[in-house]
């Protein structure tokens, strides 16, 4: 089997003067190529286990690798195999698009210093306008950042942290502050890269949607794991499909659903959990006339609170 590019191993964060621990012995691992998503709500964990993933915190005890490289004794080239997005964007806003990429090369040793784009080599040209092509920025590499939008910028931090062409790339709430269009847009652009460059995404996130889409999801809460494994797994771990119906003859309704012996419970409507039966089937045994015929399909998002309220 090939070797997972994260590998976390009972990994425990404690800040001095704590008393409890920030990260508390969690362990997972994720494969070459996957999307893994790091859930749960504020003070659960998650920027502390990216920071220390991306050797910007020390653990307290535990182990991780990533592609293959201890982060305690091989920090050196952890960072060379990484990309890193965090929540608040940290380019230089006088430099222009291409400038801030030129200096993210520089200081990863991928080219040697030029005072200018046109004095650049060959090989680096051609990755940066692959690069912003892919993330739609072909024609404002030669503008100051400052005139960028959000959505723009963060494009600019993913070509950035690309450059390298890194094993994993982690993005701590990327699209925190931008607007619905600039998120599905810059999602869009993620999936391509994933799509074309076979990269290994790495996510913190509070937006549950964009979690649906990942291949693990990761539910940590007061530093402890609490739900992990694809979307539909975590999904049926605690919440269910279920079927809502009505009748404008509700006390007839009531009675045949006992009579036919099946469990519901009563609100604004019926609800039937379905327990694996078939809706056409428990449809169809009801003569009574319905005036409301609704299948609840449970979202990531049922699951992930009614996790949280169970931990």
């Amino acid at each position: 089997m090939t070797q997972p590019v994260v590998e976390v191993e009972n990994l425990t964060k404690r800040y001095r003067g704590a008393k409890e621990n920030a990260v508390d012995g969690i362990s997972f691992s994720v494969a070459a190529g996957e999307f893994f998503t790091l859930l749960g709500p504020n003070g659960a964990g998650k920027t502390t286990t990216i920071s220390i993933l991306t050797t910007t915190l020390n653990a307290t005890s535990g182990a991780a690798r990533i592609v293959g490289h201890d982060i305690r004794r091989e920090q050196s080239a952890v960072r060379q195999n990484i990309g890193i997005i965090f929540q608040q964007p940290s380019l230089d806003f006088n430099l222009t698009a291409e400038e801030n990429i030129r200096f993210h090369a520089v200081l990863y040793g991928l080219y040697p210093f030029r005072p200018a784009y046109s004095t650049m080599p060959r090989a680096y040209k051609q990755q940066v306008s692959e690069l912003a092509a892919l993330l739609g920025l072909e024609n404002e590499m030669g503008k100051p950042v400052k005139k960028f939008s959000g959505g723009m910028r963060r494009k600019l931090e993913i070509i950035r942290s690309l450059l390298h062409k890194p094993g994993v790339l982690f993005l701590d709430e990327p699209t925190s502050g931008l607007d619905p269009l600039s998120r599905r847009t810059l999602w869009e652009y993620l999936s391509r890269v994933r799509r074309e460059r076979g990269t290994t995404v790495f996510l913190t996130t509070h937006y549950l949607d964009e979690a649906e889409g990942a291949d693990q999801v990761c539910i940590i809460n007061r530093g402890r794991i609490v739900a992990q494994g694809s979307p539909d797994q975590v999904k049926a771990q605690l919440t269910e499909t279920y079927l809502l119906i009505d009748s404008q003859e509700r006390n007839k309704l009531r009675d045949e659903l006992r009579r036919l012996k099946v469990e519901f419970t009563e609100t604004a409507s019926f609800r039937i959990n379905l327990h694996g039966n078939d809706v056409q089937k428990i449809i169809k045994a009801i003569e009574t006339p319905l005036s409301l015929v609704k299948t609840h399909d449970p979202s990531l998002e049922d699951a992930y609170l009614e996790i949280i309220k169970e931990s």
